[in-house]
């Protein structure tokens, strides 16, 4: 009789184990100390840094939030890097960046260099597809010697039935000539609205700076071209009538 009641025992062990896990998997659905789903907590805590008890809606709006940070980040970076660019490239002359100087901040004593050579400055001009004006330089070239002002013209042209605004980038070349071409004033600062029919000149006054004698890498430079491509910005609406 003792071998048949310690028989008995595990069946009855064995019976209770059984009867639990049916409990559990009817209520769960899932064994909930399974092997699948310790992995699955295990690989979700390695690859996106959840909580076991954090909940699929949770992890969304985390990571929704993180990429709206990033996106944001980005954004804030590319607005800060176009005024910094600009920086750049004329503290540089970087792309044949020309620099700007205020007429209050041209120096008193700007004279022609002695014994300074003489260099050639050739105009170009050109016009984006997009905008219908006709665009070019008064004159050539003109020649100068660093320390010199010199007053050049551009000639620009509405033939349309529109009032056009249009704004105008520019460079010189050799792009290292930049760091010394100076601009007093030129029509390439602001926009330039042109009624119906409007035919404008267009100041360029600028000088070369005299530190362009002692850079070794200008020695031989003896050309500079300023090049100016016109945009088209705006147009008005209305019946082309020009304005009164």
């Amino acid at each position: 009789m003792s071998i048949g009641r310690g028989l008995v025992r595990p069946f009855q062990a064995h019976a209770v184990a059984s009867n639990l896990y049916r409990r559990t998997t009817a209520v769960s659905g899932s064994l909930p100390f399974s092997r699948s789903s310790f992995c699955r907590r295990d690989l979700c805590r390695r690859q996106f840094g959840t909580r076991p008890e954090e909940t699929m809606a949770e992890r969304n709006q985390r990571v929704a939030l993180y990429m709206v940070s990033v996106a944001l980040a980005t954004l804030g970076v590319s607005y800060a890097s176009v005024p910094l660019y600009k920086v750049f490239c004329q503290a540089t002359g970087f792309g044949g960046t020309t620099q700007r100087v205020l007429a209050e901040d041209v120096p008193k004593d700007l004279t022609p260099a002695v014994d300074g050579r003489v260099l050639k400055i050739t105009f170009s001009a050109d016009v984006n597809d997009e905008l219908p004006w006709k665009f070019k330089p008064q004159q050539n070239s003109v020649k100068v010697v660093p320390g010199e002002t010199a007053l050049a013209f551009y000639k620009a042209v509405n033939p349309t039935k529109k009032a056009i605004t249009g704004v105008a980038t520019y460079n010189v070349f050799p792009p290292k000539a930049g760091l010394y071409f100076n601009k007093i004033q030129c029509f390439c600062f602001e926009e330039q609205r042109l009624r119906p029919g409007d035919d404008i000149d267009m100041p360029v006054f600028f000088f070369i700076d005299k530190d362009i004698l002692s850079d070794p890498a200008m020695d031989h430079v003896n050309n500079i071209t300023l090049s100016y491509t016109f945009f088209k910005t705006g147009e008005d609406e209305g019946t082309g009538e020009a304005d009164s």
